[in-house]
């Protein structure tokens, strides 16, 4: 599998970490930037492109995911959220690493450099590679409306029960 990485300044020790680790665990990684440590760079340059290249090579029909490293990693998922068809998701435990695969079908995952350690964010994006997605029809939908509103800029209808005036809405 191809793995997509790009990050910040304060991710820099990370993003290299994880480049010799992914290679060591059999994966191929891209990386994506920056290579030098400068605490002026603009991360989105390196998270799209991180995103832009898992997007290709899905379009492709390739195995390949995403990583995305900052301080705190929000404002490089929203980076790589900005790239059509990626679904980028912010973990902070194995538990939404897990979820973020399972539920959402996220193709890249996002960590923050200042915290955790390098150890735990190894291991947030190894449950994150290593759990596939579930196919629920649930999951499924809630994707495909997602999909949809990208396209589209049209938002879904409200269902029934959301309506003002229908039975249950606001009663305590």
């Amino acid at each position: 599998m191809r793995v997509h990485i790009g990050s910040d300044h304060a991710g820099l020790e990370l993003k290299d970490h994880l480049v010799a680790w992914l290679a060591e665990q059999g994966y191929e990684p891209v990386d994506h930037g920056p290579f030098v440590y400068d605490a002026l760079d603009d991360y989105p340059v390196f998270c799209l492109r991180a995103g832009e290249g898992v997007a290709a090579d899905r379009a492709q029909g390739l195995d390949s995911l995403g990583v995305v490293i900052g301080g705190s990693g929000n404002g490089e998922q929203m980076a790589a959220n900005k790239v059509p068809g990626i679904r980028a998701a912010l973990v902070w435990s194995e538990q939404t690493a897990a979820l973020a695969r399972e539920h959402n079908d996220a193709q890249v995952v996002s960590v923050g450099g200042r915290m955790h350690t390098i150890e735990e964010m190894t291991r947030f994006v190894e449950v994150f590679l290593t759990t596939p997605f579930t196919h629920d029809e649930r999951h499924v939908r809630r994707i495909g409306l997602m999909a949809d509103y990208e396209r589209t800029h049209e938002l879904p209808p409200l269902p029934e029960s959301a309506r003002p005036g229908s039975a249950g809405v606001g009663d305590a």
